[in-house]
């Protein structure tokens, strides 16, 4: 027996593929024999009595909510004919089965309940969601979330304004609120507003849900958090409080069923990366507090309409959406934290606001699962259960909660294309279909607690120049700034890490009244060693169009992960949360490339010449920081704090810049 053929068919109806095989597929060559699952060819008996006749068995399964397909050569004979007949069969499928990728339906809810209208389209995402506690209210937001992602990829080139530039005597003359600080944004936004507030600073935080709500649960390590407790926004007693659980180890693994034996690869184990689940709306409510506390004030159930700035203020238009008013209030700086939905986001840069997304979807599940089903002091860091699906290679993460409760997240990272936004609505039918191939289970005796999802962006750096953070009067931070990891981190873990960076350098531009553009792009989360790893994140992304081999993406993050696993843990450690150093990761990627030579083309084939030119810029700029460094790492902090006393006070502006070199060389 020999495998002649593996692919894909990107449809969830595998009957609607077995049917077509047997009924309307005519091969060129051969006898064909229905069989339960898809077809045999039989072709002419061999000559001698004893040996075996040659056939094809060709047939179909389903996993992932798609339709996988095999040819297998049964038989000692040669069939000379296999080549045209292979390449027959799948150019008939790829005319019969193209890949789709269809969009959600238009529906007008004062018609109809979100549940009704989405019944026909998306059954088992509104039959669960009909479970949660407040599951007509999340599927609404997913859907809204989906419909704004779209309209943003759909017309890149046309952003919506709502950030203007006017002179002095165009701002209002009305009385307005006065604020040092204003956030949009209340996730991610109260988190560094709080620290602000904290500092002496007025801070108004406006937020479009009721505070404290969220669509997300946070993971991060114990090292990690830590400086939050340093700028004493949480005390060490404070955190305790607001973790949710914290588990023994974290494993990575992909399916490798389809793989050679050199690209499979043994399990990761990363104890210490990802194994502090926060409880979400617990630390919310934290930093509400100490924000309140400190003079600030929040402004939920409050929508961002524009900013209006002038080279003095920044004026911000609102909506009270219960009251469905209008508000305004004036402010010395603007901060956006709005995520991928920010339309400042869009407009500041263009049709190049994000370069690809992590569509993710998931959800809260209190019990049901059988206990030998999965251990809750372990975590699934990263998971794969099958090959690529519908063109996306589906990726599971698995958090242990508190109260037994587990968190579940599905994703794929995904190319930002017009024509192929990338769906949450068909990542949720995904999930409540496939969830009991991934974790064994009954899906009706599971316990909803709530649903978690969201579209987590990323940017293809190159430099620290070229993704727009800043305009006058306004800095972007987390999602909306996108500068995390586009490997492993979400907004969180970026703005957590770099805290006590933005802080600093926006408490110095604010003392000098710093709020230009071009001062503000200095305060960034940018770091040259995670720039590079996008070239990895675009080798898990299948192109718009493009029909890859089913296993690739598995193969090559096998290969790349079952090299980490070779490595002292350390370096796993240290590679995941974005510590890496250039000498580790050239000598990383060196003896991946050797492993496995092919990885380099697949690479090309999906980033395509223009991209690998872009990232070998991203890899110039990560080894010049490299060199500055070496050069500059051991006198240069020391001789600027020594020169702090001077220095800042006579040239302002060179301080904030050298201050922020110097964070850039620490991170």
């Amino acid at each position: 027996m020999k495998e002649i053929l593996y692919l894909e068919v990107p449809t969830p109806d595998t009957n609607a593929v077995c049917t077509w095989l047997q009924q309307k597929w005519q091969p060129q060559l051969g006898k064909k024999i229905a069989t339960p699952d898809g077809i045999r060819l039989q072709f002419s008996s061999p000559s001698e009595a004893n040996q075996l006749n040659s056939e094809l068995s060709i047939f179909v399964w389903s996993v992932q909510r798609t339709t996988y397909l095999k040819i297998f050569q049964w038989g000692e004979k040669p069939i000379r004919e296999i080549v045209s007949i292979k390449q027959q069969l799948v150019k008939a499928l790829r005319e019969d089965f193209p890949p789709q990728y269809p969009a959600p339906p238009a529906i007008d809810l004062t018609r109809q309940s979100i549940f009704e209208a989405l019944k026909p389209y998306y059954p088992q995402t509104v039959h669960f969601f009909q479970k949660m506690p407040h599951g007509e209210y999340d599927l609404n937001r997913v859907y809204w979330w989906e419909q704004r992602w779209r309209e943003s990829v759909c017309n890149p080139q046309q952003p919506k304004q709502v950030i203007f530039k006017v002179a002095e005597e165009q701002t209002s003359r009305q009385r307005n609120e006065q604020f040092d600080l204003i956030y949009i944004g209340g996730a991610l936004g109260v988190i560094h507003a709080a620290v602000m507030a904290q500092k002496g600073y007025r801070v108004l935080l406006v937020e479009r849900l009721p505070f404290g709500r969220m669509n997300r649960e946070w993971n991060i390590s114990r090292d990690e958090f830590q400086s939050l407790i340093n700028l004493g926004l949480f005390t060490s007693e404070e955190f305790e409080e607001v973790i949710a659980k914290e588990y023994l180890d974290g494993f990575s693994k992909f399916f490798d069923a389809n793989n050679p034996p050199h690209l499979k690869a043994p399990v990761l184990h990363t104890p210490k990366v990802l194994n502090i689940a926060i409880d979400a709306e617990k630390l919310l409510k934290v930093c509400g507090d100490k924000l309140r506390k400190a003079g600030g004030v929040i402004w939920d159930e409050t929508e961002f309409v524009r900013a209006d700035i002038s080279d003095r203020k920044v004026t911000v238009q609102l909506i009270d959406l219960t009251t469905q008013t209008e508000k305004q209030v004036e402010g010395q700086l603007l901060i956006d934290a709005m995520g991928t939905a920010s339309p400042i986001a869009w407009q500041l840069n263009g049709g190049r606001a994000f370069d690809s997304v992590c569509p993710t979807v998931g959800a809260v599940i209190e019990s049901g699962f059988a206990p030998e089903v999965w251990d809750s002091r372990y975590g699934d860091v990263l998971n794969s259960h099958g090959d690529i699906s519908r063109g996306r290679q589906l990726i599971w993460e698995l958090f242990p909660g508190g109260n037994g409760e587990l968190t579940f997240y599905l994703f794929h990272y995904h190319q930002v294309h017009p024509e192929n936004p990338g769906s949450l609505l068909e990542m949720y039918e995904d999930f409540f279909t496939i969830l009991p191939e991934y974790r064994r289970c009954n899906m009706e005796d599971l316990v909803w607690k709530k649903a978690t999802f969201g579209y987590i962006p990323g940017h293809f750096s190159t430099s620290n120049s070229d993704r727009t953070v800043a305009f006058d009067r306004l800095l972007a931070i987390g999602d909306a700034a996108s500068l995390q990891s586009p490997l492993i981190f979400t907004g969180f873990g970026s703005l957590v890490r770099n805290l006590e960076r933005l802080t600093t350098l926006l408490d110095t531009a604010l003392k000098h009244d710093l709020l230009t553009a071009q001062d503000l792009n200095q305060i960034r989360a940018y770091q040259s060693n995670i720039s590079v790893t996008w070239l990895f994140s675009k080798g898990m992304m299948v192109p718009t169009h493009q029909i890859l081999p089913p296993q690739r993406i598995n193969s090559m993050l096998n290969t790349f992960f079952g090299l980490l696993a070779a490595q002292p843990p350390e370096v796993a450690d240290t590679f995941i949360k974005d510590r890496t150093d250039w000498f580790t990761f050239t000598r990383l990627a060196l003896v991946a490339a050797r492993q496995n030579p092919a990885l380099l083309w697949w690479i090309w084939q999906m980033a395509g010449t223009q991209d690998l030119l872009r990232w070998l810029g991203s890899y110039w700029a990560f080894s010049f920081d490299a060199v500055k460094k070496l050069f500059l790492g051991n006198w240069f902090a020391g001789w600027l704090k020594k020169s702090q006393p001077w220095l800042e006070k006579q040239y302002p502006s060179l301080w904030l810049k050298l201050l922020s070199l110097n964070y850039q060389l620490k991170y």
